[in-house]
């Protein structure tokens, strides 16, 4: 992966905040856009939409760092309420200091497997 991070996340949603979560996803994906060095910014929802899956890759952890600054000043306040982590599972070998900030989601860590040349 060459560097690279990514997560999977699934929150449960909870009751009668849908729309507002909707909404304020709208905001994040428009605003992640202009960041540097983000590769996929996804939502992806169960059939009942109770769960979302959150999938999200950086080219870095200095790029994973950045995103997460600007998640905690602009949206983490509002976004905290509207769910409930269900797992948060990191794929990639994330620099100390982005592991110090994801230590407290209670992440598990996967490396890669092996040394194999994996492409994205």
């Amino acid at each position: 992966m060459s560097g690279q991070i990514a997560w999977r996340v699934e929150l449960a949603v909870r009751p009668g905040r849908l729309d507002d979560f909707r909404a304020l996803t709208g905001e994040m994906v428009e605003f992640t856009r202009s960041e540097a060095g983000v590769l996929s910014y996804e939502r992806f929802v169960t059939g009942d939409a109770r769960v979302v899956h959150v999938y999200e890759r950086y080219a870095n952890s200095a790029a994973a760092v950045a995103h997460l600054r600007n998640f905690a000043d602009k949206f983490a306040d509002r976004f905290t309420p509207m769910v409930e982590r269900k797992s948060f599972i990191v794929y990639g070998d994330p620099s100390l200091e982005l592991k110090a900030m994801l230590d407290g989601f209670g992440p598990v860590y996967l490396k890669p497997f092996g040394d194999f040349a994996y492409w994205a």
